[in-house]
């Protein structure tokens, strides 16, 4: 009986995740230049923000389409998703367009639920959730209509938007601790009836 052939660690599915890392600082650069208000910019940084968020539903397709699941992946998407939509939100408030309890509410939650990973990866790694999914996708939607320069009716779909987003951020926080404290429960049962 053959071994089936483990999947390497560097395949276009984990390379686009890194890729997604690198776009951060581009996307920091573009939203901050002309004094972080500047339309061309905005629009710039807003074209950075999509084509790294793009990489985030294509390296997931192709990890799954051609069977490139590695535990890196597993970890390393939801650190670059974290780093994205982090370093959005934090810019954003520094420029003072998004109320800073919002990044701080994301934030909490986004570091904690990677402590979480963490803190439970010798019993096994917690994929994202449809959930989590959801809530990175509205996310998404919510920062890139903070960064468009949109009008006032614009800025009322921004809000919403962003309300759905924390709401699922909370929510699915939750939902991530209750399964982390149940992995790590089997994990010992495992290792206890060994």
């Amino acid at each position: 009986m053959t071994e089936p052939a483990r999947v390497p660690v560097l395949n276009i599915a984990n390379v686009l995740t890194m890729s997604r890392l690198v776009l951060v600082p581009v996307f920091l650069l573009a939203l901050f230049a002309g004094s972080g208000h500047d339309t061309q910019w905005r629009l710039a940084a807003f074209a950075v923000f999509v084509v790294a968020s793009v990489t985030d539903h294509v390296d997931g397709n192709l990890a799954r389409k051609y069977g490139l699941i590695t535990d890196f992946g597993k970890i390393a998407d939801p650190i670059a998703d974290k780093a994205l939509t982090g370093a959005a939100l934090v810019g954003l408030s520094i420029l003072g367009d998004l109320a800073w309890w919002v990044t701080v509410v994301i934030a909490v939650r986004e570091i904690g639920v990677t402590l979480l990973r963490f803190w439970v990866i010798r019993h096994g790694v917690i994929p994202a959730s449809r959930g989590g999914k959801a809530k990175t996708l509205v996310q998404i939607f919510a920062i890139g209509f903070y960064v468009l320069p949109l009008p006032g009716w614009g800025q009322l779909v921004a809000q919403a938007t962003m309300g759905l987003a924390v709401l699922l951020t909370v929510v699915t926080g939750v939902d991530y601790v209750v399964r982390a404290v149940r992995l790590r429960a089997r994990g010992k049962r495992a290792v206890a009836g060994a």
